[in-house]
């Protein structure tokens, strides 16, 4: 089973005309008790540890004492609006293709821990590099330790394919037991001999492949080499065992 791990993104919506089936996130009693940490602080409690602007600060104060975890009802594949997940296209994704992301793909959160694509969730502001601590870690990475690791591993996967931030891949890779079953995917372009990565492009080249491994069923690492939109293209020069990298020419 090759399983997919890609970043959240800030920007959330709520979708209340999404008429398929919703599922509960796996750790939903570790965000309820989250939920309850972020509510006993003052907006400007919030604001320092989110450093974010005023305005973000009441938005996100006013969304954590508005909803609840237990009542979400957006699929989580539908709420992030980032580049990256217009460039997924959830919403025109076909039935099979939906399908791919349901049993292939997962969302890492801070606030959530780990998510499948329906997974309900509310809007939320909780990167997982945020210094929230709790009673028993001294940060995110601490409170949810090897949990998202256990998670991504159930069902036989074989390889997790990592589309995700730096951030949020070291959720995952210090509990990683065979270093060559975890693959990160790199794009970017050559300049003097060194490789280039743009943060924009690289997100929507990450979105772009998610599309891409839906649309094609891909369920064996070597086939994601084949990966060529954007003009990318992989490169056995610069790529190993536990990293693929795809430049555009």
């Amino acid at each position: 089973m090759l399983k997919i791990i890609i970043s959240p993104a800030k920007k959330m919506v709520i979708d209340d005309e999404f008429t398929g089936n919703i599922t509960v996130p796996v750790y939903l009693d570790k965000t309820m008790y989250l939920h309850q940490e972020l509510r006993k602080m003052t907006l400007k409690e919030l604001q320092t540890l989110w450093k974010c602007s005023d305005k973000l600060a009441l938005q996100n104060y006013e969304r954590l004492h508005a909803y609840d975890p237990k009542q979400a009802i957006t699929p989580a594949l539908f709420s992030y609006e980032g580049i990256q997940y217009q460039h997924i296209g959830a919403r025109v994704l076909e039935s099979s293709q939906l399908e791919y992301v349901s049993n292939h793909l997962r969302i890492l959160s801070g606030f959530y821990g780990i998510l499948k694509p329906f997974d309900g969730v509310i809007p939320y502001r909780l990167e997982m590099q945020t210094l929230l601590k709790t009673e028993h870690a001294k940060d995110l990475y601490a409170f949810w330790s090897d949990l998202i690791y256990q998670e991504l591993t159930l069902d036989h996967t074989t390889h997790i394919l990592n589309l995700a931030s730096s951030e949020y891949s070291k959720s995952v890779l210090p509990f990683v037991k065979n270093e060559r079953s975890f693959v990160t995917c790199t794009f970017g372009e050559e300049v003097n001999g060194k490789i280039k990565v743009k943060g924009t492009m690289a997100k929507i080249a990450r979105g772009e492949m998610v599309r891409y491994l839906a649309e094609k069923q891909v369920t064996d690492i070597d086939t994601v080499k084949k990966f060529d939109r954007l003009n990318y293209k992989f490169s056995p020069t610069y790529s190993s065992e536990t990293e693929f990298v795809f430049l555009q020419s």
